[in-house]
């Protein structure tokens, strides 16, 4: 292992809903199969706010470094690792580790794995300098790649990628995106444009108006001030009959519910975002005659990883992002739960 330091400069969740503390903390050492990245930027996801609040029905680590979309070098490697190489470009992503054997790792659902190592949630993630991964798990980036703009791709760039392929949308078909403006949705309009497929941008506000048709939306519905959101939704599309699918990216229960109202017959309705203690609901004489498909989409595997990555390498996807410094995470949070954010906060790290 190369000299580095004992210390660092970290955002520590001491127990949930305290908040974050800004504080030095050791600097970890990576077991035989995982390996050390020195981060240099992280991106800040609304999963992150949950693991602060401690709203969801999972036991998070406590006390508690957060974050999970870290990019940074690659500066130490267990004794087992051999196809990682000291001074590579990683991306430390959601999913920082699972067991490779069981059904779901061998079919390629490594997110479904039951012993399944969160990053910034049941193992300390990447909000603070140095931060351990299994090496199967991390994201190769190639060195051209800006490490700030490729940050957010880790997660959110690969979740609503994810969600667009589990959505079975074609080239040509129309996608609603709810929560269009945020952190989520602004990478999911990227990926939905550069595979062909129409969007209708679902949000509030003239400053994500502007946003969304800046990144391709065709139809932007401002459900603020919408007096009739089913047929506002449904009329942006030709034939009046909704969207083929609906991307549910909202951080409040409500769309959710509203969604299977404005889909097309054989719609799907795709879940991504988690509210906590939310619930999806639709009418089951609707959701039977009209054949309405609603189906989850959790993070994605490792090639979908490697999919989400090379869409941003080929120039296709250029979301917008504000950096900061690591230590003004807790101002991200506030801006965040008041819903003011349109786009993705990136966090510096300290030299």
């Amino acid at each position: 292992m190369t000299q580095l330091p004992e210390t660092q400069w970290a955002q520590v969740i001491e127990r949930p809903g305290s908040g974050v503390v800004y504080k030095r903390i050791p600097v970890p050492k990576p077991g035989p199969d995982e390996v050390l990245v020195n981060i240099k930027y992280s991106g800040v996801c609304h999963t992150d706010l949950h693991a602060l609040k401690g709203d969801w029905p999972l036991t998070a680590k406590s006390p508690l470094v957060g974050g999970h979309e870290g990019a940074g070098v690659v500066v130490a490697r267990g004794s087992l690792v051999t196809d990682v190489e000291i001074g590579e470009h990683a991306g430390v992503k959601w999913l920082n580790g699972s067991c490779l054997a069981c059904e779901f790792c061998r079919q390629s659902d490594e997110p479904l794995c039951a012993n399944a190592l969160l990053s910034g949630y049941t193992v300390d993630g990447t909000f603070q300098q140095y931060c351990v991964a299994k090496a199967a798990h991390i994201s190769r980036i190639p060195k051209d790649v800006p490490l700030d703009a490729i940050a957010p791709i880790l997660c959110a760039g690969i979740t609503v990628y994810k969600g667009l392929k589990e959505s079975g949308l074609r080239p040509g078909q129309t996608v609603a995106i709810v929560g269009a403006g945020g952190g989520l949705g602004s990478l999911a309009q990227q990926y939905a444009k550069a595979m062909g497929l129409r969007i209708i941008a679902i949000d509030a506000g003239e400053e994500k108006e502007k946003m969304c048709r800046e990144l391709g939306a065709e139809v932007y519905v401002d459900f603020s001030k919408s007096k009739d959101l089913v047929h506002d939704v449904q009329a942006a599309t030709k034939d009046g009959f909704g969207p083929h699918a609906v991307l549910l990216l909202a951080a409040s229960e409500g769309p959710f519910q509203q969604a299977a109202s404005y889909v097309r017959p054989r719609g799907s309705l795709v879940a991504i975002g988690l509210p906590g203690n939310a619930y999806l609901k639709a009418p089951v004489f609707s959701t039977v005659v009209r054949m309405i498909n609603i189906k989850g989409s959790y993070v994605g595997n490792r090639q979908d990883g490697d999919e989400a990555i090379e869409f941003f390498t080929r120039g296709l996807i250029n979301a917008p992002f504000k950096t900061v410094p690591l230590s003004e995470l807790g101002d991200v949070f506030e801006a965040m739960e008041q819903g003011k954010i349109a786009g993705r906060y990136v966090l510096k790290m300290p030299e």
